[in-house]
């Protein structure tokens, strides 16, 4: 069949976006499903910085290549082996397909799945097939999803079934900011209530942390960035105390106002600078987790004593260590119960047709989240 695609020929790609069209809509071959594969009728696909960082060169990726990883949509079709979803059904993709047989599956750790890593690094689908083709030409997958079309073919593995009645631009967020950010707290960090929690970095994820934070019964939240007006959101939605990263004593001031630091301390800039001052406000027996996506090359310089003489623990969080399945119908329900208004994390709704402005905003920090709707 034909789609509609954003398509990614070259990077890196220099702003503004608005002037270089980086990505161009184009019509593209889809190929049918596969046994193990969805066709799926993009409903609302949210922009990342993850999707940004292949534009800009940050996280280098073959192309030309269909991008997009955080949607929801509808089931158009099914593969011949898929026995557990139906045309019709409402899904949400997740970024990270998980074969369920690799070490790290078998551990119950499917945002390590090795083979899902492998496909992604490739641009193809779990399967190793690339169902996208423009004038006979394979167009790579993004993240195994490729949402920022009418149309993507999907692994069963990269998608969750989740009700009907979930606004689709609202349903697009679980599948990377709310699982990424909430999950960096809930799971990769263990918050127990009456801790103290600070995310550094207020983007989609870094927000969707301070509501992880929030609905883990965190005693003090502490929001951290660059930008007063999401100091300013974060207190909106329930932070108890604000810092601008940019002041010289931040960390002096945070480490003050928490009697030695934070129990836990969530990095979600992709900054060496912002892992570093996470690690500084976390207390003695604090655990810091990082769950930005830093550029390939960087480098992070701690004090090495510290680990031992003060017990402190580093732990990555890719995916929020979420397990998809489990997870998101979770974040779902607490979204219902109102514990986790995911929707103020919708700064703005467009076409694909605005999509290379959009990622302008997003590139300047004037959005958190901004979702294609189609």
């Amino acid at each position: 069949m034909k789609t509609r695609a954003a398509v990614l020929r070259k990077s890196p790609v220099e702003r503004p976006y608005a002037n270089t069209r980086p990505l161009s809509i184009e019509t593209v071959d889809l190929d049918p499903p596969g046994p193990d594969e969805l066709l799926v009728r993009i409903g609302a696909a949210g922009l990342c910085h993850s999707d940004l960082s292949v534009i800009n060169g940050d996280r280098p990726r073959s192309v030309p290549m269909a991008l997009g990883h955080e949607a929801a949509g509808t089931v158009e079709a099914v593969g011949s082996s898929v026995r557990d979803i139906a045309p019709g059904d409402r899904v949400v993709m997740s970024f990270m397909p998980s074969c369920g047989h690799c070490p790290p599956c078998a551990e119950g750790r499917p945002a390590l799945c090795i083979p899902g890593a492998e496909a992604n690094g490739k641009g193809t689908l779990l399967s190793g097939e690339r169902r996208l083709r423009c004038d006979a030409v394979p167009v790579h997958h993004h993240l195994g999803v490729s949402a920022f079309a009418d149309y993507a073919v999907v692994s069963r593995h990269s998608a969750v079934r989740i009700e009907a009645d979930l606004p689709m631009v609202e349903a697009a967020l679980f599948g990377c900011a709310v699982l990424t950010g909430v999950g960096a707290v809930v799971n990769t960090c263990q918050v127990k209530p009456g801790q103290s929690v600070a995310v550094v970095g207020l983007g989609g994820v870094g927000l969707a942390a301070v509501l992880g934070a929030i609905a883990a019964g965190a005693e003090r939240v502490v929001a951290v960035d660059l930008s007063e007006d999401k100091l300013k959101l974060a207190l909106q939605l329930g932070a108890t105390d604000a810092f601008l990263a940019g002041d010289p004593d931040v960390a002096e001031k945070i480490r003050e106002a928490t009697r030695g630091g934070v129990d836990h301390a969530v990095e979600a800039a992709g900054s060496v600078r912002a892992f570093e001052l996470a690690y500084r406000i976390t207390r003695r027996g604090g655990l810091t987790a990082s769950a930005g996506l830093a550029h390939p090359s960087s480098q992070i310089a701690i004090p090495a004593v510290s680990l031992v003489a003060e017990e402190r623990t580093i732990r990555g969080s890719y995916m929020g260590s979420c397990v998809p399945s489990r997870d998101i119908p979770r974040f779902i329900a607490l979204h219902r119960r109102g514990k986790l208004p995911v929707d103020r994390l919708l700064s703005s709704t467009g076409p694909l047709e605005e999509i290379n402005e959009a990622f302008d905003l997003l590139d300047q920090g004037r959005v958190i989240r901004h979702v294609i709707t189609f």
